[in-house]
């Protein structure tokens, strides 16, 4: 497969200007992938040659392959970024979003989303109640930290979620017992490790150069780990990292399908049913928009379609007709057409 030295190098420079500016591991990886895709598609040109032409082309062909408007909208912003804050190219100014679709969440009851649980075990029970249970993002709750959680206040922090915050959000009672065994397990897994020249944690930001040995400590450790080790490529240390969404993923669709649900939910409609429920239950739509961590109330206002403040709460005009004048209404008592 050919090299192409220039669009090598611009991929590097993306990469150390979204991490000096703080950003996720997985939005680097996202908009270097993104920004790989555009300039192969541009032919690999020289950087001073790229100009708007190029990327209306090349947003023109997602839309064409019928990509949804989110994911060109994706696109979009890592092409934008790629221009203004690594080549300082004015083409990023004239680039046009996607208009996005309105869509209602699929949410579970809470009795489906019990048959959902009934179906899984062990340490991936544990995963799911608790995105159910706070309204984790799954990256989160992998992501998480034996120190973030705190027993004594009966709380997980939650830290550099979506957009760089840290939240708060409730430690569910009914989950207490069994996160404390897994952090036990984690424990022991973490001492056998430590004997064997492992026991590494990846550290956030500068921390690593600022105290080296602090990823060796058992509060650094993933509460839900790999099951293997690996050598962290940056600091070419062994240790485990966090398990591995896709096992997550195609634990709970499994468990979807053997619990007899027919709606198409994955491990976010936890998020999804954990929202709405706490809007039914009366909690104030501000409250469920911190502990989401959404930065805009209006991405919440989208829960209220599949609570009792929604469509669901309407009665129709039809049922009225019906039970106020039930002698000149009757259902199915119409003549069928010729």
């Amino acid at each position: 497969m050919p090299r192409y030295p220039q669009t090598e190098q611009i991929i590097a420079e993306l990469r150390q200007v979204l991490r000096t500016r703080g950003y996720s591991v997985r939005t680097e990886d996202t908009y270097a992938r993104w920004a790989a895709r555009f300039l192969a598609d541009a032919g690999h040109p020289h950087r001073d040659t790229l100009s708007k032409e190029h990327v209306e082309r090349f947003l023109t062909r997602l839309a064409e392959t019928s990509v949804s408007p989110k994911t060109r909208n994706q696109a979009a912003s890592a092409i934008a970024f790629l221009l203004k804050e690594v080549l300082q190219s004015d083409a990023a100014a004239d680039i046009k979003r996607a208009r996005s679709r309105s869509r209602v969440p699929t949410v579970l009851s809470h009795q489906e989303v019990c048959a959902v649980l009934n179906e899984l075990s062990g340490r991936k029970y544990v995963i799911a109640a608790l995105l159910y249970g706070t309204g984790m993002r799954l990256s989160e709750a992998l992501g998480l930290r034996i120190k973030d959680v705190d027993f004594e206040l009966d709380r997980i922090v939650v830290r550099q979620g979506k957009g760089g915050k840290d939240r708060v959000l409730p430690l569910p009672a009914m989950l207490a017992a069994e996160i404390t065994r897994q952090i036990r397990r984690v424990r022991q897994i973490h001492q056998r490790d430590c004997e064997r020249g492992g026991g590494w944690a990846c550290l956030p930001g500068a921390l690593a150069r600022k105290k080296p040995d602090e990823g060796y400590s058992v509060g650094w450790q993933y509460v839900f780990p790999a099951r293997s080790c690996a050598v962290d490529p940056v600091t070419r240390r062994k240790g485990r990292g966090p398990l591995h969404p896709s096992a997550m993923q195609r634990a709970v669709r499994a468990a979807v399908r053997r619990a007899g649900i027919m709606k198409p939910a994955t491990c976010h409609t936890f998020r999804h049913s954990f929202a709405t429920q706490m809007l039914r239950d009366g909690y104030d739509i501000r409250v469920v928009q911190e502990l989401l961590g959404h930065q805009d109330i209006r991405t919440t206002m989208i829960y209220l379609h599949a609570t009792d403040q929604g469509a669901a709460g309407v009665r129709s005009p039809l049922d009225r007709a019906a039970a106020g004048r039930p002698g000149r209404f009757r259902p199915g008592g119409g003549r069928d057409d010729k």
